[in-house]
């Protein structure tokens, strides 16, 4: 597992998995609801599009452009940030970005140990499982037991190989390619590929299955 330091800024107020501007947001949004300037329902539909809709495209497309274009793929796994560069993904997070592909021998997983550091510019918003303190530890102790809980059920000779995600350095799976998606243009392939699976935490849909 690839481990490493993280930056200050992510650290935790003691007792609490949430950080200290993640506290003032939250006692914000709880004097907005209050006085009735905010609708929690709509916020929380909003943040549900961020984490499973508008963010996680970039990652997507980035995933099935890997699919159609051998050097696109080369060059991905060589030097991420530089490949998402060429696709007009830029930030910060982005100047650490790296990589992992699955195979039918190994299987990758991403978890950050200490917080949530996540690639923000390619997947949006971390999922709230992914902050989670339990996550955080079983990812590292027991990945296949965790992917059994997520429907992810793997061949006991597959090796799960878990990442460790820091403030300097995030990662981003690059899943097997689904069958029978053979001349499929990039925008119909990035329709299969969802979050959990540049997560390492699920598998890209199969042609015809709903999202």
């Amino acid at each position: 597992m690839s481990s490493g330091d993280h930056d200050h800024d992510h650290d935790h107020p003691h007792g609490s998995d949430l950080s200290e501007t993640q506290l003032r947001v939250r006692a914000l949004e709880t004097v907005l609801t209050e006085k009735g300037y905010i609708d929690p329902a709509a916020l929380d539909r909003i943040v549900e599009a961020y984490e499973t809709k508008i963010g996680p495209r970039n990652g997507a497309r980035v995933v099935a452009r890997a699919w159609t274009d051998p050097g696109f793929k080369a060059e991905l796994l060589k030097d991420a940030t530089a490949a998402v560069q060429t696709m007009g993904h830029v930030n910060r997070v982005g100047d650490h970005l790296i990589a992992v592909e699955n195979t039918q021998a190994r299987h990758n997983m991403i978890v950050c140990t200490l917080c949530s550091c996540y690639p923000w510019e390619m997947l949006g918003l971390p999922p709230v499982w992914y902050k989670s303190a339990a996550y955080r530890s079983r990812s590292v102790i027991d990945p296949r037991g965790v992917l059994k809980d997520f429907g992810v059920t793997l061949p006991e000779d597959t090796e799960i190989r878990v990442w460790d995600s820091t403030a300097e350095t995030r990662f981003i799976v690059l899943p097997m390619r689904p069958a029978g998606t053979e001349g499929w243009s990039e925008e119909k392939l990035a329709d299969l590929v969802t979050r959990d699976s540049m997560v390492g935490t699920g598998q890209p849909l199969r042609p015809g299955e709903p999202s």
